[in-house]
């Protein structure tokens, strides 16, 4: 079966790819690369993937294509399925004999609940999809297809055996391959990365058992699956040939750090390649492992901080103490080293006093650059779990966790913290952060360094503040 993977139209400007861990429209413009549907790509021959959001195609630009396709298979969340529904029943109509699959952590959670929310598909996957779209794409009957619940001719759902977790990742093709052929390189932006950049996984899964992360929750588990060593070295220098415009290349596992010594060899290959990377790491990477990877072309390390009070660290069983993270933000001060904290505003335990001291510990480690998220209570997650046990959810359900428009939404409530105090620290935080000597020099320095980024630094805070605007706006308009 000729084979369409979709990450379809949505909201305007919404990252939900299947490499985004918060699908929401940002405060700034950028998209992750669709790296799970790639994967899956890789192992069907002469398949094509559009990633619609980054290129600006509509579902129409679409539609345009389906002749050419017998199957699709499309990337939806839980902020999405609905518009994701609807683009299902427009494919259907255009063309009533093609397949179509959903797939991503929200099927795998609730399949049964995804295919009553789009009558229109004919299956969901129930874990990784990889080997389900090549079985499907090789015409294989669906009741045949392990891991996924379809849809029989008089409309019931049967759900298949599950499918055992890919143990073997070096069997699947690289993914670069997919993105040179399919993807427009230069569309794809992260604020803190340079540009362009490339996103990739070594492995899966995530030993760390953080009560909101939604990928080890839900289709990568707790297990750390890696690829060969040798396998991930090989992609790179095919990668340094096939993508020459390429800046840096960013290593997306839950944890890349989690396995040092193969995290230690990996950074020795990446050195002698002469690259420039970056990569997710948690805050407990010991100096001399630091030390390999700087003197092998590490740049950056996005790191999960999330917050500086100790108890909610301990609720959200983050596997953290804040000493700890203190000397690891020195060490990668004194190495050099730069860092994108990420924080989560709202958390169980969350107090207006504890939200200042979040603050005043971002001053303290001062990381290049930072992203403030609202707790999102995903589906399939221990957070979604103690949400509804406590009642926690704002509104009747909570559901949805993005605004019309695709922003994100503060869906958790409080009795001392309700959901239009947590928007106010949003900003409040951004502004706090940003606006003040060190970040003005540094973004300052940054730009009169390259005119490029000059450029886009400009845009970027242009985009900010048009994001904020537009969201006290929209907020006070439900207010009233």
């Amino acid at each position: 079966m000729k084979t369409l993977l979709l990450n379809p139209p949505s909201y305007q400007g919404f990252d939900g790819g299947a490499g985004s861990r918060y699908q929401a429209r940002r405060e700034v413009r950028s998209f992750w690369y669709p790296t799970w549907l790639a994967q899956a790509a890789a192992l069907v021959p002469e398949s094509v993937l559009i990633d619609a959001p980054p290129d600006g195609l509509t579902l129409e630009d679409v539609i345009d294509r389906l002749a050419e396709f017998d199957l699709v298979v499309i990337h939806t969340s839980t902020p999405s399925l609905p518009q994701d529904a609807k683009t299902v029943a427009r494919l259907r109509e255009v063309k009533p004999r093609l397949c179509i699959g959903l797939v991503g952590p929200h099927t795998m959670v609730l399949p049964e609940e995804t295919l009553r929310t789009a009558p229109a598909a004919d299956f969901a996957a129930t874990g990784e999809f990889d080997y389900v779209v090549k079985e499907v794409a090789e015409g294989r009957p669906l009741g045949d297809v392990a891991g996924i619940v379809w849809r029989r001719r008089d409309g019931s759902l049967e759900r298949n055996p599950d499918r055992p977790p890919i143990r073997d990742l070096d069997a699947i093709p690289f993914v670069t391959d997919v993105y040179a052929r399919d993807l427009t390189i230069e569309n794809y932006f992260i604020g803190y990365l340079l540009h362009p950049y490339v996103s990739l996984y070594t492995g899966r899964g995530c030993r760390s058992r953080c009560t909101f992360c939604l990928w080890p929750q839900t289709i990568s588990g707790h297990v750390y699956r890696t690829r060969s060593v040798e396998h991930v070295l090989a992609e790179m220098a095919h990668a340094r040939e096939l993508l020459p415009q390429v800046e840096e290349f960013f290593f997306d596992d839950d944890t890349f750090t989690d396995d040092r010594p193969r995290t230690e060899r990996i950074a020795l290959g990446l050195g002698e390649l002469g690259l420039t990377w970056s990569c997710n790491a948690k805050a407990n990477v010991p100096y001399e492992t630091l030390r390999v990877m700087r003197e092998n072309g590490l740049r950056l390390l996005l790191v999960g901080f999330e917050s500086g009070n100790q108890q909610i660290l301990n609720n959200i069983r983050k596997g953290t103490k804040i000493e700890r993270v203190r000397k690891f933000a020195e060490d990668c001060h004194e190495l050099g080293i730069l860092m994108h904290g990420t924080f989560v505003l709202g958390l169980p335990g969350e107090t207006r006093e504890t939200i200042e001291q979040t603050l005043a510990f971002a001053k303290e480690i001062d990381p290049y650059s930072l992203q403030v998220s609202l707790a999102a209570p995903y589906p399939g997650t221990e957070l979604y779990r103690q949400a509804v046990a406590n009642g926690w959810l704002a509104g009747s359900s909570g559901a949805g966790l993005v605004q019309s428009a695709g922003i994100q939404e503060a869906v958790l409530s409080y009795d001392d913290l309700g959901v239009e105090a947590i928007h106010e620290a949003l900003e409040r935080f951004y502004r706090s952060f940003y606006l003040r000597p060190g970040p003005i020099l540094r973004i300052l320095r940054d730009m009169l360094r390259d005119r490029q980024l000059m450029k886009r630094r400009l845009r970027e805070g242009w985009e900010f503040f048009s994001f904020m605007a537009r969201r006290r706006h929209r907020r006070g308009d439900e207010a009233t």
